[in-house]
Order: C-alpha cells, then sequence, then structure tokens
C-alpha cells in the first residue's frame, strides 16, 4: 500500500482589479512587456515587474509556452475516465508521474479520475492505458474518449 503524505490545503489568492488586469495582459501575449503592461494598467514596469513575480511565487501564475501536441508529433490525445477501487488520490499520484498524462482530476460522477493523455499514436496510447493505467492494482476500468479535433482552449481563468 502506498502512503502519501497529505496535501496542504491552499487558500484562494484575493486578486485586485490591477493583478487581474496583469493576468489578462500575459493571457493574450505571454512575452508583453512590462512597459506595455504597466500602460495598460496604470503601474510603472518595475511595479508590473514585483506583481508578476508576486503572482508567480503564490502559485497564482504561471508563464510557459503552450504547443499544439499534433504539431509537435503527438498524433493522439484522450480523456481517460478511470473507476478505482479505494483510494483515488493514491493512484492520481502515481497517474500524475506519468509524462503522457498532461491533464489529471479526482472527480465525482461516472469516474473517480479523469486523465487526459497525449501520445505519438494509437500504439503509445494503447501502452500507456493498457500497460501503465490498468497495470495500477487498484484500477478497476477505464473508458477511453479519443479526440477527433481540438475547437477550443483557453487558459483565461480568476480575470472574468
Amino acid at each position: 500500500m502506498i502512503v502519501m503524505p497529505p496535501r496542504e490545503r491552499v487558500p484562494a489568492t484575493a486578486l485586485d482589479d490591477v493583478s487581474k488586469g496583469i493576468i489578462e495582459q500575459l493571457q493574450q501575449d505571454g512575452r508583453r512587456p512590462y512597459a506595455a503592461i504597466g500602460k495598460a494598467v496604470g503601474l510603472s514596469e518595475a511595479a508590473v515587474r514585483q506583481r508578476v513575480q508576486r503572482l508567480q511565487e503564490s502559485g497564482v501564475m504561471q508563464i510557459v509556452a503552450v504547443t499544439d501536441p499534433m504539431q509537435v508529433g503527438f498524433s493522439r490525445s484522450a480523456m481517460i475516465g478511470i473507476k478505482v477501487d479505494g483510494d483515488a488520490e493514491a493512484v492520481a499520484d502515481l497517474l500524475e508521474m506519468m509524462p503522457e498524462v498532461d491533464y489529471l482530476v479526482v472527480c465525482a460522477g461516472g469516474f473517480d479520475i479523469l486523465a487526459e493523455v497525449v501520445a505519438e499514436d494509437d500504439d503509445h496510447l494503447l501502452d500507456v492505458i493498457n500497460r501503465q493505467i490498468r497495470a495500477i492494482p487498484t484500477v478497476r476500468s477505464t473508458e477511453t474518449f479519443v479526440y477527433l479535433k481540438l475547437r477550443k482552449q483557453i487558459y483565461t481563468w480568476g480575470t472574468r
């Protein structure tokens, strides 16, 4: 049995309108200069730099490059619904370590866990499902929803 330490509960961070404005500017263009952001939100370049640093250090946001998996050699994506016997978070801890899993939630409803997987092709996806996910002893069953076409993907939480 795998025993993991309890995760810390992090209180929600209250964002003022200026911080929301900075985040919106960076959501539109993660490389936007701090001077341009400052002009848009009414702060100096240095003040924007400090706010961005605090937002990153607190875990409120991160600035990353988002790729299109299809354009970088990963032709198969799928959401996998997973039913677990026992501790769903222990299974999630194992799934979290898999490089193919890029989105992972413990949930309520028909599945205990939803895991989004990005794979090179169908053989790779089959390997992830059959030899990795289903090999976890407490995984009872899986259901795979293969993505045919990505229609919308946004990251604008917390600013609207």
